[in-house]
């Protein structure tokens, strides 16, 4: 793709300009193009602009159409409904933005503004309407968000998004630290897009991070949580996680309002002694930093296997856990502080508890799991049953969902020492056994197989004999099926009558 340096060109390379129109247009949404041309017939300028540019033209399929127009609020409802459609009040006047639906799909048409930014760490102070799309898109985070389309397919690019697009880099519209100056959050989105991206980070974007870190202090948990959350689910999160740490932005803290008063939460200091931390070569062919990114990359894009992944093994190098014996680097225990520490993490991030509970269990295992996949000798069937017994899990297809979270973390983490995906089928194999196994187990009275003859037999001993036979079952002794499950019932009962006649004596 050749360079555009002039602020307005159309994109012949892209085949916007050399289409006839009707193909051209199919390039935009359908109904965003309807939107852009009924603005245009009632004398206004509109564009569709920001990540839908940018998705359009790296060949990806945009989620969201966003319009830009010179059209006030009032006008834009207006022009929306005399062409039949629906038009509502997009949260706030204040901020010009009007939600369009067309064949129920909905569009945000938000008119040219501009922002002041004050004390907040994220929110604008005041807003106001403005005519120049430049000056829109002047305000606006990254040059890559920053492009706007025409009708035409012709592509207004003030601030060079196409070049950096064509180099993978990410930059700030300005200098960075303005933009990040105005909001915060800005940092953590910048981490995002570059996992989302798989851009590289341009040198200024990190110089003016630093500079406006206790900008950071002010910014909620969640808006911080749902940024972090989405850069983990990205297809290259290590890029984003990467600056996050490297920069320090891990080693701020938020706030998070209770009770009427504001409450510092560190966001993930913990993470920062993992770069750089040696590891035992014939093990790992990276630090464990880089260990800890590949695993991340390397397993599947689900949150809770990414958390997983972050986490699992952020309690190596510490105290107590790191030592050096007979010449050699070990970390003996760092499952167990790394589960230690994960709880506490997402305790501190406020996640659901049993999205923790889950995490935690994946981490604190991590290395038994490793363990019991490499020696055949170790009874992987006894790990089950004693899970079963413990109530570690809900039910049976939830251990069998956490042994399959566990192959991931385990094929990720063997990935991460810089071996290849053929390694892993042993452990592939070893983990689809572990979810059988785990399927065949009752963790609850529910997932006994047992007739209704069973509980009528029982009577009024119906809660311990259930009780009886689940533990039989899950320690091996008594087959799952219904006449076993009866047998074992009569003689409970039995049993149970026997010792209340030998007690009355």
């Amino acid at each position: 793709m050749n360079l555009i340096n002039r602020m307005v060109s159309c994109l012949r390379d892209k085949g916007f300009r050399d289409l006839p129109e009707d193909e051209r247009a199919g390039k935009i949404d359908e109904g965003a193009l309807a939107i852009l041309r009924k603005l245009n017939e009632e004398g206004k300028e509109a564009y569709v602009v920001g990540g839908c540019v940018r998705d359009l033209l790296m060949g990806l399929v945009p989620h969201d159409w966003d319009i830009t127009t010179s059209a006030r609020p009032e006008e834009t409802m207006r022009i929306a409904r005399a062409a039949g459609w629906k038009a509502v009040d997009g949260g706030g006047r204040r901020f010009g933005t009007v939600i369009v639906v067309r064949h129920g799909k909905n569009y945000e048409v938000t008119t040219f503004r501009r922002e002041f930014y004050g004390a907040d760490a994220h929110r604008p102070e005041e807003v106001s309407f403005s005519d120049s799309l430049k000056e829109d898109v002047s305000r606006r985070d990254f040059t890559v968000n920053a492009m706007a389309l025409d009708s035409d397919g012709c592509l207004y690019d003030y601030f060079h998004g196409l070049e950096d697009l064509e180099k993978k880099r990410l930059r700030t519209v300005g200098p960075a630290s303005n933009r990040f100056n105005e909001d915060a959050l800005r940092m953590f989105r910048a981490c995002r897009f570059l996992g989302q991206l798989d851009f590289m980070a341009d040198k200024s974007l990190v110089e003016g991070m630093k500079r406006v870190f206790p900008r950071v202090e002010g910014l909620s948990l969640e808006r911080v949580k749902e940024e972090v959350n989405r850069l983990l689910v990205t297809s290259h999160a290590a890029r984003g996680l990467d600056l996050m740490v490297r920069s320090g932005l891990n080693e701020m803290s938020c706030q998070v309002k209770e009770n009427g008063a504001s409450r510092k939460v560190p966001i993930l200091p913990e993470l920062s002694h993992l770069v750089g931390l040696p590891q035992q070569k014939e093990f790992h062919k990276f630090d464990g930093w880089y260990h800890t990114l590949a695993v991340v990359d390397a397993s599947q894009p689900l949150l809770l296997n990414r958390w997983a992944a972050l986490l699992h093994d952020v309690g190596k190098g510490m105290p107590g856990i790191r030592a050096v014996r007979k010449g050699k680097l070990t970390d003996y225990g760092h499952d167990r502080e790394g589960a230690r520490m994960a709880r506490e993490i997402l305790s501190r991030w406020q996640m659901p508890s049993d999205f923790t509970d889950r995490v935690v269990w994946l981490v604190e295992n991590h290395m038994k799991f490793h363990y019991f996949a490499n020696f055949e000798e170790a009874d992987a069937l006894k790990w089950v049953r004693s899970l079963a017994r413990n109530k570690t899990f809900r039910s049976s297809a939830d251990m069998a969902e956490a042994f399959h979270q566990m192959t991931d973390l385990g094929n990720a983490d063997i990935i991460g020492c810089g071996r290849s995906l053929s390694d892993t089928a042993g452990h592939s194999e070893f983990g689809r056994y572990m979810e059988e196994v785990s399927l065949s187990v009752p963790v609850t009275t529910r997932e006994l197989h047992y007739g209704k003859d069973v509980p009528r037999l029982l009577g009024n001993l119906v809660g311990e004999g259930m009780q009886n036979l689940l533990l039989r079952v899950q320690n091996g002794n008594l087959e799952n099926s219904p006449a076993a499950l009866y047998d074992a019932a009569v003689r409970f009962k039995r049993r149970r009558e026997h010792e209340k006649g030998t007690a009355q004596e």
